[in-house]
């Protein structure tokens, strides 16, 4: 049976947030270690994403790509991942991780808004109540099974750098999705990794040459930054642009809520965490609010609707 656009692009974004939810603890565990500082950490995704890409390109069929969007993809590179990644990790550390989780949920909202101002697409009452109902869910999540202490002061400034970040991720969705269309996932990467690694190596090339990890003689850290390097970037970066032509930014973007839920199950499933009732409560919200969204009609379902 052959998969609509919407089937395959939701399956495409799944498999991008479980990456990513399995590459927490992992991260978590690298930087507690003292292995690798989190500025490391970013530079080493940036440099190894860039090389991957460059050299995948060399076996594939050869795109030309036109000034403008070359600009575009220098922008794209800066809200996607020098802005959204560096604001974040400079955010995290200003605040608490609760106060990060709940605004992250706010990531569907920008994209939905920022759609409907600059793609046209409509801003229904189903949408609507999809992002709701799964901010909420996601919401719910962080808070019933978080247990930091929120009372620690929590950084004002960190907070509005989270929040930044979130808009940023929702405006490269927004502004990249034409590119999709013109060019393969690999040619619009390859370009936003290389803008982006030259933009961060002089700020941050320390961080990576006197990374401890270098002198570790153990295999796991290796194995794990493996993980980080490979199934955490240069994979999920790849699918992401092929999940932007079938699917729309606020529907990508919903897929952010489940990365605590699928944290959740992976933790319980290595007896870091135990079930409960308000995970499953959490999880049917965050589900539904997707299903909502993707459910929610587009411009394009619109307009085929007024000519029939």
């Amino acid at each position: 049976m052959k998969l609509t656009d919407k089937q395959a692009g939701n399956i495409i974004m799944f498999c991008v947030v479980t990456f990513f939810s399995v590459n927490i603890p992992i991260s978590k565990y690298m930087l507690a270690s003292g292995n690798i500082s989190p500025y490391g950490l970013t530079l080493a995704r940036m440099v190894f994403a860039s090389v991957a890409f460059w050299i995948t390109s060399l076996f594939m069929k050869k795109e030309r790509v036109e000034r403008r969007d070359l600009f575009t993809l220098f922008i794209g590179g800066l809200l996607g991942i020098v802005f959204n990644q560096g604001l974040f990790i400079w955010g995290l550390s200003q605040t608490s991780p609760v106060d990060a989780s709940i605004i992250t949920t706010c990531t569907p909202l920008f994209a939905m808004v920022i759609a409907a101002i600059v793609l046209k697409e409509p801003i229904t009452t189903k949408k609507v109540s999809g992002v709701a109902i799964g901010g909420i869910g996601a919401i719910f999540l962080v808070l019933t099974t978080q247990h930091t202490d929120v009372a620690n002061d929590p950084s004002l400034k960190g907070n509005i750098a989270v929040a930044l970040s979130s808009l940023s991720y929702a405006s490269y969705l927004v502004m990249t999705r034409h590119l999709t269309a013109k060019y393969s996932s690999v040619t619009i990467m390859k370009w936003m990794f290389l803008f982006s690694t030259i933009l961060l190596i002089p700020l941050f090339y320390k961080d990576l040459t006197d990374m401890p990890l270098l002198h570790q003689s153990e295999s796991l850290p290796f194995i794990l930054i493996g993980y980080t390097l490979f199934f955490a970037t240069f994979i999920p970066y790849m699918l992401i642009p092929i999940a932007q032509k079938k699917i729309r930014p606020t529907t990508i973007s919903m897929y952010n809520n489940m990365q605590p839920l699928l944290a959740s199950i992976i933790a319980i499933i290595m007896g870091q965490d135990t079930f409960s009732i308000e995970k499953v409560i959490s999880g049917v919200l965050i589900l539904f609010g997707v299903y909502l969204v993707t459910a929610s009609k587009s411009r394009s379902d619109i307009e085929a609707g007024k000519q029939k």
